[in-house]
């Protein structure tokens, strides 16, 4: 594999990524910005290169996603001699990101920290490496129920949903890239590392916005009716954003930020119902104002054609979001615009089109995704033997 480019913003920044699916999204993110990023694989080569969907040739659309840009080593650490060098590797690297590789090859992380003080380790499991459930498994789906995620999700008079694909990994993946960041930025000040416990429960229990807000303040927010909000499909908890269903799609709707220049929309088009009558124009009767408003958005919005409403919404300045089905996205003009998809060549040859990176760095470009390595073969070590040679270690 071609080494990483030597433009990014992380160039010269040594990490080797031992994560699964929980986080690997951080390992992809520090790679794009140009980190050199050493994947190990054991013997046999990685599952996640077994996780679909999967190209006409077999090779795995997912792993060519979120293993891109890095350089891949094959070591087996069953053995001594593979257990020295996954430490030799790791002593040579800046940043070392696990979820368990480590302990599975009986790596003494503590020797492996002490010996080298200004390694940064980030740990990532479930539960954290402490408390009552730190030896519980979870899975995307489990992680989700147990973080509160889960029950969030439905509507009142369904059970709670599953989230599309695994978003409940991307939110400990992008914190896994987080942490390393951070606690690289102070080993270069202080020469000082330090083990990151990261844990996939408290990361996704960090980002349910309103949930404890709802439970420990209710008494102090005016719309409340209790403790906890019932699931409501996609009314937002505010009720004042609600995906609608217009004559040909779906759309993101919204009284805020300006109400007055919407309703005064809904008259231009005789479309204002009662919104009129005084008691909807009493300031202090927010929550029955919000209310009848979206019932009567609801009305007006289904007698809409979802695209051409949604540029006039925007020209108003109303941020309305037009709920874009798949086939629209991947043809979305404004992400070709801005050059955001990129291509992805498979290990059998294919090229394909996939996502991009989130963010555009003027100075250091985010790194183009190189040709996907082949799962590893027998002869795998000849390239862990390369990336040895390359912080000193003598075979």
């Amino acid at each position: 594999m071609p080494g990483p480019s030597p433009n990014g913003a992380l160039a010269g920044v040594r990490v080797i990524d031992l994560l699964d699916e929980r986080g690997i999204y951080g390992g992809k993110l520090l790679a794009d910005l140009g980190a050199d990023v050493i994947r190990v694989e054991a013997r046999g080569g990685d599952p996640l290169r077994r996780r679909g969907p999967f190209a006409a040739s077999g090779d795995s659309l997912w792993h060519a996603y979120y293993a891109s840009n890095r350089r891949f080593v094959t070591i087996d650490a069953t053995t001594d001699g593979g257990r020295a060098s996954l430490v030799a590797l790791c002593g040579g690297a800046d940043v070392v990101l696990d979820a368990g590789a480590l302990a599975t090859a009986g790596v003494d992380e503590g020797a492996l920290l002490r010996d080298h003080p200004a390694l940064v380790l980030v740990s990532l499991t479930s539960f954290g490496r402490e408390g009552p459930w730190a030896d519980y498994l979870a899975p995307d789906l489990v992680a989700a129920a147990l973080g509160g995620v889960a029950a969030t999700t439905g509507d009142v008079d369904t059970p709670p949903l599953r989230g599309f694909g695994e978003m409940t990994f991307a939110v400990p993946g992008a914190y896994v890239a987080i942490a390393a960041l951070a606690a690289l930025r102070h080993a270069r000040e202080t020469g000082e590392g330090q083990r990151v416990d990261l844990s996939v429960h408290e990361a996704l229990a960090s980002c349910l916005e309103h949930v404890l807000m709802w439970l420990w303040y209710h008494d102090r927010l005016p719309m409340a009716l209790g403790p906890v909000l019932p699931r409501r499909g996609s009314l937002h908890w505010s009720d004042a954003y609600e995906v609608m269903n217009a004559r040909d799609g779906a759309i993101m709707v919204t009284i805020t930020p300006d109400p007055q220049a919407l309703l005064a929309w809904l008259v231009e088009e005789g479309a204002q119902q009662d919104l009129l009558d005084e008691r909807y124009l009493d300031p202090t009767g927010a929550r029955p104002i919000t209310g009848r408003f979206m019932e009567v958005l609801k009305d007006w919005v289904a007698t809409k054609h979802v695209e051409p409403f949604f540029f006039e919404s925007q020209a108003r300045h109303h941020p309305f979001g037009w709920v874009l089905p798949p086939d629209r996205l991947a043809d979305n003009p404004h992400l070709e615009a801005r050059g955001w998809w990129v291509e992805h060549t498979l290990p059998a040859g294919d090229v394909v089109r996939g996502p991009g990176v989130p963010y555009h760095l003027s100075e250091t470009p985010i790194a183009a995704p190189g040709a996907a390595a082949p799962a590893a073969q027998a002869d795998g070590d000849a390239a862990a033997d390369a990336v040895l040679r390359e912080i000193g270690w003598d075979a």
